[in-house]
């Protein structure tokens, strides 16, 4: 075990010294702020220092420093990471928002910096007659939604958003940059596909391949709660035989029972495929609405959360994959609905993204049925994050076989049993000996990641 005394004053000064961008330490002016992400449940982290990284190579002298003194270090583009994984008590947090340059190629290729956020992206590219399929909150950091596989409102028909994903420059635990891609180092690029976020380094840019952009006919469909049960066993056997082009949620909310999505095509068509659903439900909804936007329009439609400016929020989720039809509908929407307080979204998968095999990249679930995403406030009045948790548990673990040991790495849980097979699957022996190669002593190590534990003691104070 390797002693190592925590940085001194003079330390601190001489990183300082090395970096174009900002350092800030407890105490000293836009600290308070700085160490902020965007749940408000971790405002009782205190990192040791934060680095607003302006260039690679603040990058690069951010990790060597937290390498040689055994501090941990956390990357941060949108700081949406469920359990807080973008901030860390003690050590540095790497602050990417400085990286948000977009660049759209003739070619229709994206090369985006590591601190991007979603919404700058789709407008950018929107401009230019493209898209690159990525979710729906504006205010979410491409390197994060990348990284752990990216579902969005296209994805049936364009595939995930690593899938898109043609090289990336990443600093590595020995500081050193590596631009890597299905020629060069292709086992680590392999791993940035859907491998999750911190596990091998922080990417400080991405180049995606991006599709014409075209317009979606929208949809979404409000129904009694007493018809959930009949919607999802009906939702559950229809999803399959639809065509790539239509995408669609179902939303389990307080007062809320719906059915939305996108269609790249005509309304027209869209309708004839509603009214089968319907008629498989055999309820009518409550209401019914259907229109044509342009893809802009479109996924801003479904943004109503996120992205406000200078929005923090307290909330907290997990997932599980549904890996095939539920053999009981009925029970599945009883444990997902029973506590009030908790939301559940369903994301439809299949087309494109289960036409890339398990292995081919690190994103395991692509023969997933679809998503569950369950979500529960975290406010102190509502019992704050320890009791988001304990009533978020009680509806993963509820479910059936048919969800088996899976999650979404993107929604990272905590609590979850056996968290590493769930988010990997038969990729994880393969991504640990890729975490081994490249961060050997666990430079990026965190509670679930890849890398293991840091074997440094600190001494001294900071």
């Amino acid at each position: 075990m390797n002693r190592q005394v925590f940085p001194s004053s003079a330390d601190w000064e001489r990183l300082r010294g090395r970096l174009t961008g900002p350092l800030f330490r407890p105490g000293e002016p836009g600290y308070a702020t700085a160490r902020r992400c965007f749940f408000t449940m971790f405002d009782d982290r205190r990192p040791a220092a934060v680095v607003g990284a302006m260039r690679v190579e603040d990058v690069q002298a951010a990790v060597g420093f937290a390498a040689r003194h055994g501090l941990p270090v956390a990357a941060r583009g949108g700081g949406h990471s469920y359990p807080g994984y973008s901030t860390v008590d003690g050590g540095i947090v790497v602050d990417l928002g400085r990286f948000s340059g977009i660049e759209v190629r003739p070619d229709g290729r994206a090369v985006l910096g590591g601190g991007t956020r979603l919404g700058p992206v789709a407008a950018a590219l929107a401009a230019a007659g493209r898209v690159l399929p990525a979710g729906l909150c504006g205010a979410v950091g491409i390197a994060g939604l990348a990284l752990g596989g990216g579902i969005g409102v296209v994805d049936r028909k364009y595939g995930l958003t690593c899938d898109h994903l043609e090289a990336a420059r990443i600093v590595t635990a020995d500081s050193r940059v590596r631009t890597v891609s299905a020629t060069a180092e292709p086992d680590l690029f392999w791993a940035l596909r859907g491998g999750g976020g911190g596990n091998f380094g922080i990417v400080t840019a991405f180049t995606f391949r991006t599709v014409p952009a075209t317009d979606l006919a929208t949809y979404s469909l409000e129904f009694p709660a007493a018809a959930r049960a009949a919607l999802f066993g009906a939702w559950q056997d229809w999803l399959p035989g639809m065509p790539d082009e239509l995408w669609s949620g179902i939303e389990f909310a307080p007062g809320r029972t719906a059915l939305a999505g996108t269609f790249a095509g005509r309304e027209t068509r869209l309708a004839g495929l509603l009214d089968d659903l319907v008629r498989r439900i055999g309820t009518r909804p409550s209401a019914r609405r259907t229109r044509e936007l342009d893809h802009l329009s479109a996924v801003r439609s479904f943004d109503v959360r996120d992205s406000r400016p200078g929005l923090r929020e307290a909330y907290t989720g997990t997932s599980r994959m549904l890996t095939r039809p539920a053999a009981d509908p009925a029970a599945v929407t009883e444990v997902v609905t029973r506590d009030p307080g908790v939301t559940t979204l369903i994301d439809s998968a299949g087309g494109a993204i289960a036409r890339v095999g398990a292995r081919e990249t690190a994103f395991p679930h692509r023969s997933a049925l679809a998503s569950f995403q369950f979500l529960h406030d975290a406010a102190p009045e509502d019992g704050g994050e320890a009791g988001a948790r304990r009533a978020l548990a009680a509806v993963r673990d509820g479910l059936g076989p048919e969800f088996g040991t899976t999650g979404y790495v993107n929604y990272l849980d905590p609590d979850l049993p056996d968290w590493a097979q769930a988010y990997y699957g038969v990729n994880l022996p393969r991504l640990r000996a890729i975490a081994r190669k490249y961060d050997p002593d666990g430079v990026f190590a965190f509670p679930q990641g890849l890398s293991g534990t840091r074997s440094t003691v600190h001494t001294g104070a900071s």
